[in-house]
Formats: C-alpha cells, sequence, structure tokens
C-alpha cells in the first residue's frame, strides 16, 4: 500500500468530483463505502485499486498494486488540480446559486480516455440502466480482480482492449448489438492512440475523437468532460440534457441541442461545468409517460 496527502488549492467534494466515474450500484469496478471512494483502474504501469477519504481539507489517497505510484500521481488531476474558476463569473441566477452551493465541484481528469470512451459507447442511444448493466456483464466476463487488501470492496478492472477483440456473437451476448459492438472491436485496436489524446489541448482531442468511426458531438462529450478535464465541454445529442438546460435557464419545458447551446453561450469556456452544476441541483423534466422497458438483446 501507497499512501499520499492531497491539499487541494480549491474546495473538493469527492462526491460531486468523483461522482461521474461512478455509475451506482451496478458499476463493478467503483464503490462507496462509509465516506470513502474506492477506483479500480488500469495504469501505465498496471491495474491498481485507489481509496480517496477527505479530511478537513485534506484528501488522503490510498493505492495498491503494481499501478499504486501511476494512480497516486494522477489523483491530483482526478481531484481537479488543473481545474480553473478565476474566470468563471456567472451573473445573478441559478447558476451563481448552484456555484455558491456547491463549491466542492471540481472538473476532474481522469486520463482514462479508452475505457470512458467503452462506457459512453455503451450508453448510445438506449437506457442508461441497460448500458450499465452490459457494462457490468462485460467486466465480470472479460476483467481481473483489483488488487485489493483485506476488508476493501471487491472491485474488478474496467475490461482492457483485448476484451472487445472478439467474434460479435460473444458481445451480443452481453446485450451488444452489431453496430456498437464494431465501433467497439475498431476503437480496441486503435486504444494506445485514444489513451495518447490525453497530451492535446481539449478542442483537439473532442476533434480527434470524432473523426474516429461511430464517435459523434455526444460521445466525444462525454469523454471531454471526465477523461480530459474540459470544463467547457457538452454532450450534443443528450436525450435528456437540453430539456434539463431549458427548464433551467429559461422555464421551458422542452429544448433542442440550438435552444440548449443558446442558453449556455453566455457561460463560454465553463458550459460543461454548469451542465456538472445543474446535474447537482436535480432538476429533471416531469415525466410524461411509463419508463421503457428494458431490451434483452442477448435474448432476441
Amino acid at each position: 500500500m501507497l499512501t499520499r496527502e492531497i491539499r487541494p488549492r480549491l474546495p473538493v467534494d469527492l462526491g460531486l468530483t468523483l461522482g461521474p466515474l461512478h455509475r451506482g450500484p451496478l458499476d463493478p469496478t467503483c464503490a462507496v463505502d462509509a465516506g470513502a471512494f474506492w477506483r479500480a483502474t488500469h495504469t501505465p504501469s498496471g491495474g491498481a485499486l485507489t481509496r480517496f477519504v477527505a479530511r478537513a481539507g485534506v484528501v488522503l489517497v490510498r493505492a495498491w498494486g503494481p499501478g499504486a505510484t501511476s494512480a497516486l500521481d494522477a489523483a491530483p488531476d482526478l481531484l481537479g488540480a488543473s481545474d480553473c474558476i478565476e474566470h468563471f463569473r456567472p451573473g445573478p441566477g441559478l447558476v451563481a446559486d448552484l456555484h455558491r452551493r456547491h463549491p466542492g465541484l471540481r472538473i476532474g481528469k481522469s486520463t482514462a480516455v479508452f475505457d470512458t470512451l467503452v462506457r459512453a459507447v455503451l450508453e448510445q442511444k438506449i437506457a442508461g440502466r441497460e448500458a450499465l448493466l452490459q457494462y457490468r456483464s462485460l467486466v465480470r466476463a472479460y476483467s481481473d480482480p483489483a488488487p485489493a487488501p483485506e476488508g476493501a470492496p471487491r472491485l474488478l478492472l474496467p475490461p482492457s482492449p483485448a476484451a472487445f477483440m472478439r467474434p460479435y456473437w460473444e458481445l451480443h451476448a452481453h446485450g451488444i448489438d452489431r453496430r456498437r459492438a464494431t465501433t467497439l472491436r475498431y476503437l480496441a485496436a486503435r486504444a494506445s492512440r485514444i489513451d495518447a489524446m490525453v497530451s492535446l489541448a481539449p478542442a483537439e482531442a473532442r476533434r480527434r475523437l470524432e473523426s474516429l468511426e461511430g464517435i459523434g458531438p455526444w460521445t466525444s462529450g462525454e469523454v471531454a468532460l471526465a477523461a480530459l478535464g474540459d470544463c467547457d465541454a457538452v454532450p450534443i445529442g443528450d436525450y435528456h440534457l437540453p430539456s434539463i438546460v431549458s427548464l433551467a435557464l429559461a422555464g421551458e419545458s422542452d429544448g433542442d441541442d440550438g435552444r440548449m447551446l443558446e442558453l449556455l453561450a453566455p457561460f463560454a469556456g465553463h458550459r460543461g461545468r454548469v451542465v456538472r452544476l445543474l446535474g447537482a441541483s436535480g432538476i429533471r423534466r416531469p415525466r410524461r409517460g411509463p419508463r421503457r422497458p428494458l431490451r434483452r438483446i442477448a435474448r432476441l
């Protein structure tokens, strides 16, 4: 076990900052336990399990496994060390109020570009819970256990690129349709180049991501906001987000991407931060019908 104390220059709320990495109880790669945030991840040195605990302005980080040193080195960026709010000055209104109420919301940089891209591709055009079930099934089938001390949550590492270089029928057994399976196979063959995009400026990284087969502005926005620390990234093409932004910022019950971008324009440079703040607010468009049942693709 390796340990490091991090004293962030800005307040850090672990739940709000690391929460986007955790997809809830269905996620076998992350866990929240008694105020601690646990994350299993790949690093250039190997797999690692990392534990974060915040106390009185200090974040205590512990890591296990061959990638422990790399995980500790990456921890400051994950906690938003590169995040800058000096020029974020929202005028009076909801956004300013949310910024004041959530001072510890940081835009972190996980650097796990390929892993984040996999999750985003799985979430393309299907219900979020359905995508989580597919991801969990993949991880359980093809991933290794994360190194862990006694008493730690038993987490699994994200799938390696090799997991997606399988015949389509094997991925189909986990509920993945042919279109997404083809995209995942294509991306897995380019995983090292994709992970190297973390060194690029966010706008250039998004441009290169969108040049890849099967990757559009929604997917690149999701990846940029979580893996690249891009506080201006907006997932364009999201099913719910335009209506949430329109309702929160204009009191309009419906909205499209054009209206969303118009309302976010005054926050240029921090549009992704505003999206995250609105997410933390709990504002949702009223549901107008029953939930659609989950599809069981593998049984068709």
